[in-house]
C-alpha cells in the first residue's frame, strides 16, 4: 500500500479522494490550509497535515513532517473568476486576478512538486496526479461546439492549461515516475457553488484511478474517466 499526500483535501474532491484511497488501504495525508480544517479528513481516516500551497514555509514543513511519499495528488485549486454575477471574461479580467489564480493553481502546484520530489524519488513506484480541467484543452476551446468551447473565462482555463504543460515537462524529466493530468468533470463543489452536474464520488473516480497506476501505467497524459483528452 502507498503513502499518499493530497493537497486541498479538507472538502470537495480532495476529501472524497482521501476517503476512497483510505478505503483502498492506503495511508493518506490530507493537506489543509489550517489545522482547524483537518477534522473532516480525520473523519474519513486520513491524517491531516497543515499545508498552504501558497507558502514556502508551510510546504517545506509538511514535507519534513511526512518523511516518505509514494503518491502526490495536486488537487488544491481556486476559481476567483466565478462570481455571483457571472464569469469574469476577457473584457474584465485583470493581471491581479490572473496572478491570484496562478498563485494557487500553478505556482502552488510547482512549489509542492519541488518540495516533495526528493521523497517521491525514493519511492519504488512514484506517482503524481495533477488535477486539471477540460477547460484546459486548447483544441477544444478553439473548436466551436466542442466541450468547454463556450466558456468565457480566461484566468481559470489558462491556469489549468499551464498545469497540463507542467505535467508534460515533469513527465519527460522524470521518466521513472507516473505523472498525469486528470479532468474530474463538472463536479458539484464549493468551487463552483454546487452547480456541478455530478457528485464528488463520480468526480474523484479518475483521480483515485490514476493515483493507483503501476509502473507500467501511462505518464505525461491528460485523462478523464473515459480516456485520453485532446490537448
Amino acid at each position: 500500500m502507498a503513502v499518499v499526500l493530497i493537497t486541498g483535501a479538507n472538502k470537495g474532491l480532495g476529501l472524497e479522494t482521501a476517503r476512497q484511497l483510505v478505503a483502498a488501504g492506503h495511508t493518506v495525508h490530507a493537506g489543509t490550509r489550517s489545522v482547524a480544517r483537518g477534522s473532516a479528513a480525520e473523519e474519513v481516516g486520513a491524517l491531516p497535515v497543515q499545508l498552504d500551497v501558497t507558502a514556502d514555509a508551510s510546504v517545506a514543513a509538511a514535507a519534513a513532517s511526512i518523511g516518505s511519499l509514494d503518491v502526490l495528488v495536486n488537487n488544491a485549486g481556486i476559481g476567483p473568476e466565478w462570481t455571483p454575477s457571472g464569469v469574469i471574461g476577457p473584457g474584465e479580467v485583470t493581471a491581479d486576478l490572473m496572478r491570484q489564480t496562478f498563485e494557487t493553481n500553478v505556482f502552488g502546484m510547482v512549489r509542492v512538486l519541488h518540495a516533495f520530489l526528493p521523497l517521491l524519488q525514493r519511492s519504488p513506484n512514484p506517482v503524481v496526479v495533477n488535477v486539471s480541467s477540460r477547460l484546459a484543452s486548447l483544441s477544444s476551446a478553439a473548436t466551436p461546439g466542442a466541450p468547454g468551447s463556450g466558456y468565457p473565462g480566461v484566468a481559470y482555463p489558462a491556469s489549468k492549461a499551464a498545469v497540463n504543460m507542467v505535467t508534460v515537462q515533469y513527465a519527460k524529466a522524470f521518466p521513472r515516475m507516473r505523472i498525469n493530468a486528470v479532468e474530474p468533470g463538472f463536479t458539484a463543489t464549493d468551487l463552483n457553488g454546487g452547480t456541478g452536474r455530478q457528485t464528488v464520488e463520480q468526480g474523484a473516480e479518475i483521480i483515485v484511478r490514476m493515483a493507483q497506476v503501476g509502473q507500467d501505467g501511462p505518464t505525461g497524459g491528460y485523462f478523464d474517466a473515459s480516456g485520453a483528452l485532446p490537448w
